[in-house]
């Protein structure tokens, strides 16, 4: 136990902040001595510490709040939680921290070669780590996931529009990524962990990624065997060359398009040399070839032409896998859903 003094000191924070964190309702219910100074115990050095990080990484108090309370979590675990939230913040500033390096490398490298800095080089350079930057740190769940955790795995086979063929999606999945007893692999947006279930099956070690601490715990009681995290696409919590193959469904449709550029980056670091990712999700409809089908088509005629495309065959992310060494193939595994099996040459 420690007084607030104390505290203070170890965490190198004021005694007026702490104050500020427990009359804000984040540190709920701080024991107190006969004489009425305050005394904290481990769990609330660790909530304080988590609060910290957030307040850093420039979450609001209202939004903190909300993330130090996961609902129906065990106290048993929530120091557990607090530590992921960390880990998930520290592996985005790393991300962060990494970026300034080779944007300083390049610098130094461009000073070397021209004997001069441009201003519009650093300038560029300058822009493009802020917009990596804020492309990370603006994500959040916008889909109430953690709300729909306990309905999810009934969702999947009800909500025909936003989950279509879901079985043989994930069936297919599992079979496109050739995937090996003994090899490690990733599920992003992992959710509940039905594909993740269906590989490690076949005696796969599989970890998962899911930004909504509800669906983790669906998918840890599931399937205890499965190692999960909390974090997204944009700062994979895994260090570098670290899994075989990465996969994910029903997921990278909520990235725009900048985004999806970036957590393709995002994968590439985690993949091991020669990794293999397979990306499975609805497919895009186009509305060009609706329009132009209404005249001559009937509904029965157009329901069965070609009015889906690919979202991988987009020309920018096209590009990606090929200035990163990737050869592609797409599938489709249904009318309306279909996946990109990527595999690097390198």
């Amino acid at each position: 136990m420690l007084k607030i003094n104390e505290l203070s000191k170890r965490l190198g924070i004021s005694t007026r902040t702490i104050r500020f964190y427990e009359q804000h309702g984040l540190l709920p219910s701080v024991q107190r001595e006969h004489n009425q100074y305050r005394i904290f115990g481990e769990e609330d050095i660790w909530r304080l510490q988590t609060i910290i990080a957030l307040r850093e990484a420039g979450m609001a108090i209202k939004e903190i709040k909300q993330a130090l309370e996961p609902q129906g979590l065990p106290d048993s675990q929530r120091l557990r939680y607090y530590l992921e939230l960390q880990r998930s913040l520290l592996t985005t500033q790393w991300l962060e921290m990494k970026r300034m390096a080779e944007t300083t490398e390049q610098m130094i490298h461009l000073l070397q070669t021209q004997q001069t800095l441009p201003i519009q080089e650093i300038y560029h350079l300058a822009d493009q780590a802020k917009h990596l930057r804020e492309l990370r740190q603006n994500w959040q769940d916008q889909w109430d996931f953690d709300q729909r955790a306990i309905t999810h795995d009934q969702d999947v086979h009800t909500r025909r529009e936003e989950y279509p063929h879901y079985e043989q999606a994930l069936t297919s999945t599992a079979t496109f990524i050739h995937a090996t007893a003994g090899e490690h692999g990733l599920d992003l947006g992992i959710g509940t962990g039905n594909l993740a279930g269906k590989l490690v099956a076949s005696g796969v070690h599989m970890s998962g990624v899911d930004q909504s601490q509800e669906m983790l715990k669906q998918c840890q009681h599931k399937f205890p065997m499965i190692e999960t995290r909390i974090g997204n696409m944009l700062a994979i919590p895994y260090p570098d060359d670290h899994f075989h193959f990465v996969v994910s469904s029903f997921t990278f449709r909520h990235l725009n398009q900048q985004q999806q550029l970036l957590a393709l980056t995002e994968i590439h670091r985690v993949l091991k040399p020669h990794g293999r990712l397979c990306l499975t999700d609805r497919l895009i409809v186009d509305q060009a070839v609706v329009e132009n089908s209404l005249i001559d088509l009937s509904a029965n005629d157009l329901e069965h032409q070609s009015a889906y495309h690919h979202q991988w065959q987009h020309p920018a992310l096209q590009q990606w896998f090929e200035e990163h060494g990737y050869i592609t193939k797409y599938h489709t595994i249904e009318q309306e859903v279909g996946c990109v099996l990527a595999v690097s040459l390198h």
